[in-house]
């Protein structure tokens, strides 16, 4: 029980507590006098009374405060599921609600980091496991070294560094160490180079470009945004089928430019739209494939778009595959 909760300020609780401290003192010598009780009596007999009354009244002001002190002292022996009691209206309601808000931050970020290690590690192990049995059945005379077995260990290798690329870039752009190059560029060059690139690691795949507007441009870093490009088009290839047919396209929408790639692959469930864009993340038709990325592309690509202050969302396409949306600045916004 919580008697002063529904005060709005520290000092209005402090207030009623010494006036009722007061007025119980008060009330007790007075009465103690016209009943001829001692003055010493009537005054012990005060103040215990004013003591139980604080208490009674102040239940809950510093409450809080303990614990926090206890929360803290878990969550530096790594405990992060501790919250506090918020009820009251005042500064230390505030206090803890704050806190409160802060540890779950904290918990999620412990989850994330958890989750990263797992699997970096998992990402890591597959093309190293893969490097040692090759290299191990060279070596011991299993199977004769030849261009296959080569390329099979050059394969795993390239994977490695792509996996380690990402991930620096990833850091980068968390901690803003990666400025943006900002001005104003055209749309369609970007869009020409990214796809001339997809189109030599897909030759399976048909890709096109489309842009609606002549000198249609856009307010960023070209290098970045080809980037963005640069991964989209990759898992866009990636899930499309053999002879399939990725689209990117670009046109002005309500005061920015939209860049959207298309593909005629499995698309991803609704209810993945959003947390596709997660580190490590994949679709379970991705985790499934043995060709699949190390699930950092999208991520990347998020936070360039975010530095942008653009947006960037995932929508199903009919009758199959996926659309994927960039929202960057227009020139001049």
């Amino acid at each position: 029980m919580r008697p002063l909760d529904r005060l709005p300020s520290i000092k209005a609780k402090l207030g009623v507590v010494i006036v009722a401290g007061v007025a119980v003192t008060v009330v007790v010598v007075g009465g103690g006098a016209r009943a001829g009780v001692s003055p010493v009596i009537s005054a012990l007999a005060a103040g215990g009374l004013s003591m139980v009354m604080v208490q009674l009244l102040a239940r809950g002001m510093t409450s809080p405060l303990r614990e926090m002190a206890a929360a803290t002292r878990a969550m530096a022996r790594g405990d992060y599921g501790r919250r506090v009691t918020a009820t009251s209206r005042d500064e230390v309601g505030e206090l803890a609600r704050s806190f409160n808000a802060m540890a779950a931050e904290l918990a999620e970020v412990d989850r994330m980091r958890r989750d990263l290690v797992a699997n970096v590690s998992h990402e890591l192990r597959t093309p190293i496991t893969a490097l040692q049995a090759g290299l191990e059945n060279l070596v011991d005379g299993v199977e004769p070294p030849g261009p296959e077995q080569l390329r099979t260990m050059l394969r795993q290798v390239e994977r490695l560094g792509r996996l380690v690329a990402q991930l620096l870039d990833l850091s980068r752009l968390e901690s803003g160490a990666i400025p943006l190059q900002r001005r104003t560029f055209e749309v369609r060059p970007v869009l020409e180079d990214a796809v001339d690139e997809s189109r030599l690691h897909a030759p399976d795949v048909e890709v096109s470009v489309a842009v609606t507007e002549p000198g249609l441009s856009a307010d960023g870093d070209p290098e970045r945004v080809h980037q963005v490009l640069a991964n989209l088009l990759e898992n866009a290839v990636r899930h499309s089928p053999v002879g399939g047919r990725v689209e990117v396209s670009a046109h002005s929408e309500r005061g920015r430019v939209a860049i959207e790639v298309c593909d005629e692959g499995p698309g991803i469930p609704e209810e993945e739209a959003n947390r596709v864009f997660e580190r490590f993340y994949r679709a379970d038709t991705a985790r499934s494939s043995s060709h699949g990325g190390a699930g950092l592309g999208l991520a990347i690509a998020r936070w360039i778009v975010d530095l942008h202050g653009g947006d960037i969302r995932a929508e199903r396409r009919a009758p199959t595959g996926c659309r994927m949306v960039v929202l960057l600045p227009a020139a001049g916004r």
